[in-house]
């Protein structure tokens, strides 16, 4: 199991600052996660993920169900075996990505039919199903099955989903066999009444923290910041916040003054497989031309191995030349850059001054 502290509120905005305990290390929140969707997280080795991250990674339920299977995963003694990774480990429970097939999905009461999305393979998922999954990955965090509707479903689908989901997290929980921590996840789209209904009535069933689903799905950014900043009265105060596959530099700032304590997101590595790093001045897309005799650091700021090593020249080159140690580079890269962020975040906290912090960081970072 785990245990969750609240060490300090940040006086100039009600932000949290907390540590989560785990079987596998100790956590400062807020914390970002980076996302390890295969057992790994795209274009890092171990020893990479270490150094930029706090130690705790995500990783993809649906996807290492399909490939290797989760009882191969299961005989090496769970993710951690498998993929040789010392850290802490949360698991998402397969729902979103089981919902974003909705061209080849039927949901029932008891889960949801639909297709691989590569093979085509008929399939199904059920809430025991997701739970008996994430028992064999082994991860010290888990999810419960729950529906992703689209966010500006109606009223009536909406007020159906969010009972389905309740059930379903009911039903995760009953067969729980393991120590792992369950959370429950608070659905309901845009509807503050559904999203408080769904909150106590996860809290009636007992989890020892509560996720944030169904955000950054298409709506736009004042909709998310306006649900988030209705929901950190309306959550369990004792528990970890989760915003599940949040994750950009402005969304983690905004995120916490919103007293959520745990994010993930695979923005970061994604965009930098495309050339884009994330930087103290905004956005960079390093295969711009203007960059081809650039001698400069990457981000004169950013005291990582790549900016303390590399010129942008020479990063240009590598994906112009189509050489993979560029987007590794920017990935390992992008994620320090966010680990930093969160640590300055935390420290903004400690100092009762994140919303002077947002306002400096706003200042110089061009989205």
């Amino acid at each position: 199991m785990i245990k969750f502290e609240i060490k300090h509120i940040c006086q100039q905005t009600g932000a949290r600052l907390g540590i989560l305990h785990t079987e596998h290390g100790s956590f400062e929140t807020p914390i970002f996660m980076p996302v390890g969707t295969q057992a790994t997280v795209k274009m890092l080795e171990n020893s990479e993920i270490e150094e930029v991250s706090d130690g705790l990674i995500l990783g993809n339920t649906y996807h290492l169900w399909l490939q290797p299977g989760s009882e191969i995963v299961k005989k090496h003694g769970g993710i951690r075996g498998f993929s040789k990774w010392n850290g802490a480990l949360l698991t998402d429970s397969g729902g979103f990505q089981v919902f974003s097939l909705s061209n080849s999905r039927k949901i029932t009461e008891e889960g949801v039919e639909f297709c691989h999305h590569k093979s085509g393979e008929k399939l199904f998922m059920s809430p025991e199903d997701s739970i008996k999954i994430q028992e064999n990955l082994a991860a010290d965090i888990i999810m419960s099955f729950d529906e992703c509707p689209p966010f500006h479903a109606d009223d009536e689908y909406m007020k159906k989903s969010v009972e389905r989901t309740i059930r379903w997290a009911k039903r995760g929980k009953d067969v729980l066999t393991t120590d792992q921590a369950l959370f429950g996840i608070v659905q309901g789209g845009p509807n503050k009444e559904l999203r408080k209904y769904c909150a106590q009535e996860l809290e009636k069933i007992g989890f020892p923290g509560y996720s944030i689903g169904g955000l950054s799905v298409g709506e736009s950014k004042e909709e998310m910041y306006q649900m988030l900043e209705y929901l950190k009265d309306v959550l369990p105060s004792d528990k970890p916040r989760y915003l599940m596959g949040v994750g950009t530099p402005e969304d983690l700032i905004i995120g916490s003054i919103f007293k959520v304590d745990m994010f993930d997101c695979v923005h970061a590595t994604r965009i930098a497989r495309h050339g884009q790093a994330l930087t103290s001045i905004g956005k960079v897309n390093i295969k711009n031309k203007k960059f081809e005799e650039d001698l400069s650091p990457l981000d004169s700021a950013c005291d990582c191995k790549v900016c303390k090593t590399y010129t942008k020249s020479y990063l240009r080159h590598l994906f112009k030349a189509e050489e993979v140690l560029g987007q590794r580079l920017i990935s390992y890269h992008n994620l320090y850059f966010l680990k930093n962020l969160m640590k300055q975040i935390r420290e903004a906290i400690k100092n009762d001054s994140l919303r002077t912090f947002k306002e400096d960081f706003f200042t110089k970072y061009k989205q």
